[in-house]
């Protein structure tokens, strides 16, 4: 499958996004009845980026997921993570706004800056399209396989 344009990827990438955030809310306000805020927002967006990164590569950027780029999508998030981080602090313990909605409006600031980079990863500059292989599940299978390709 060919990779798409920017238009379409910038779209798909807000999808996945808005089923990302819906995950992560969900995830953090049921986390909040036994762990403190900080504790819900870390592990809810652990576990959305996880998602993310697989509803990314089949859906945004229509690249096989490889460890390679699993293991370096982290990096996609580390931005996000500080700016959403730091906001839900300032409005919970600055602003005094209340923690149920803080995480949805930290991460508003975010969001650019993670499309940039997690296009980088996901579309390195060796793999401007990302064909289908015969019998290509699209699951991540064989790292060093995997790492050759992207290598190459």
């Amino acid at each position: 499958m060919p990779s798409r344009s920017l238009p379409r990827q910038i779209v798909a990438f807000a999808v996945v996004g808005v089923v990302n955030t819906a995950t992560y809310y969900g995830l953090y306000l049921l986390f909040l009845r036994w762990l403190p805020y900080l504790a819900a927002h870390t592990l809810a967006f652990t576990l959305s980026m996880t998602g993310s990164f697989f509803l990314n590569a089949r859906f945004t950027y229509r690249t096989r997921p490889t460890w390679r780029k699993f293991l370096l999508f982290p990096l996609t998030n580390a931005t996000n993570f500080v700016i959403t981080t730091a906001g839900v602090y300032v409005i919970v313990d600055v602003l005094h706004a209340g923690h149920r909605f803080a995480p949805l409006l930290a991460s508003a600031a975010a969001i650019p800056v993670t499309f940039v980079v997690s296009r980088w990863v996901m579309l390195p500059a060796a793999e401007p399209t990302a064909p289908a292989t015969p019998g290509d599940s699209g699951g991540i299978r064989g790292a060093a396989d995997a790492d050759a390709a992207d290598a190459a």
